[in-house]
């Protein structure tokens, strides 16, 4: 069975997610939604036949048996839960919801639907992530005690959304912070988080009510290793971007780092003392790789899966880096 999925924005993202899966022949593009005509006119270059429609409503009319959603961060949650009570599968870009009870909501969604979830946690799917991973989970670098996570952007996002945190529900933590504290999280097994201890800034003096934040500090411990994450917007870093996550154990260590300050191009090498080997370089074509996962677990089965449950242990760990478990309690 080819998917009839509905694609929910088609900005930059949402229409890369869609070119990937009809390149592929994954599935059928049956219909699209964007606010901007410009975004439908590419949209439409792409998938000729599907039908523009005004709303999730009448897209959800249509009989899909699924919807892929790009859309500004306040809306994910919502949209997706109700694509999921309307028995659609979904999947979503990230975030999936502003806090970790926005995310806690879109899982318990899909849960009682039993339909798939899924969201673009897109670094999971390089090659260089991959290989990584694989050292650290048949214990090759020993026992993990420390990973460095850092992600610094040499922009700011051009939306004006990002800077509002009731829209976006934090900086540049939950923009591009999340994908490394789920890379660690996921790479370690989603053990138990604690000791969370973050400084956040903006405009290079410490947080104040109705900011984002574009540059922060955080560690907290992860099942007995030490994580400790830097990330930015707008930060003087003499490239474009530097992307970098080390892992180290007690027999050896393993680094994943962009190459020539790309947003794109990894490579991943294996540390030993004074002496690296590589395990991976570019090219890999990996941005739509989680889009195209779950469209093909999609096509064997529409059911619920259990790997959605732990979306919500990275939104946990930012919740707390952002002090909303303080609040809350």
């Amino acid at each position: 069975m080819i998917p009839r999925i509905g694609f929910l924005g088609v900005g930059w993202i949402g229409r890369h997610r869609m070119e990937t899966l009809l390149a592929s022949g994954a599935a059928e593009a049956v219909a699209v939604c964007d606010t901007s005509a410009e975004c439908l006119a590419h949209a439409a270059r792409l998938a000729p036949g599907a039908a523009q429609v005004g709303s999730l409503d009448e897209m959800l009319s249509l009989k899909l048996d699924a919807v892929v959603i790009a859309t500004p961060s306040a809306l994910h949650a919502e949209q997706a839960i109700r694509s999921l009570e309307a028995g659609v599968a979904t999947f979503c870009q990230k975030p999936l919801g502003r806090s970790a009870a926005e995310v806690g909501a879109v899982v318990d969604a899909a849960r009682t639907a039993d339909r798939l979830l899924g969201l673009d946690l897109s670094y999971r799917h390089a090659e260089a992530v991959r290989q990584i991973a694989a050292l650290v989970r048949k214990g090759a670098l020993g026992r993990l005690f420390a990973i460095d996570l850092t992600f610094h952007n040499a922009y700011g996002p051009d939306k004006d959304w990002f800077y509002d945190p009731a829209l976006s529900g934090g900086g540049c933590v939950i923009d591009l912070g999340v994908h490394l504290v789920d890379l660690a999280l996921w790479i370690l097994g989603f053990p138990p988080v604690d000791a969370v201890d973050a400084r956040l800034m903006a405009g290079g003096r410490p947080l104040v009510a109705g900011q984002v934040e574009d540059y922060a500090v955080a560690q907290f411990n992860a099942g007995g290793v030490e994580v400790r994450l830097a990330c930015s917007w707008r930060l003087n870093a003499g490239c474009e971007a530097v992307i970098e996550a080390e892992f180290f154990g007690d027999a050896g260590g393993a680094r994943l780092r962009n190459v020539n300050g790309s947003f794109y191009d990894f490579s991943a090498e294996r540390l030993s003392g004074t002496t690296s080997q590589p395990l991976a370089m570019p090219p890999d074509a990996w941005g739509g790789r989680a889009v195209l996962s779950w469209a093909l677990a999609l096509a064997s089965s529409p059911a619920f899966d259990r790997d959605a449950e732990h979306y919500l242990c990275s939104a946990q760990v930012l919740d707390r880096i952002y002090g909303r478990d303080i609040v809350a309690s």
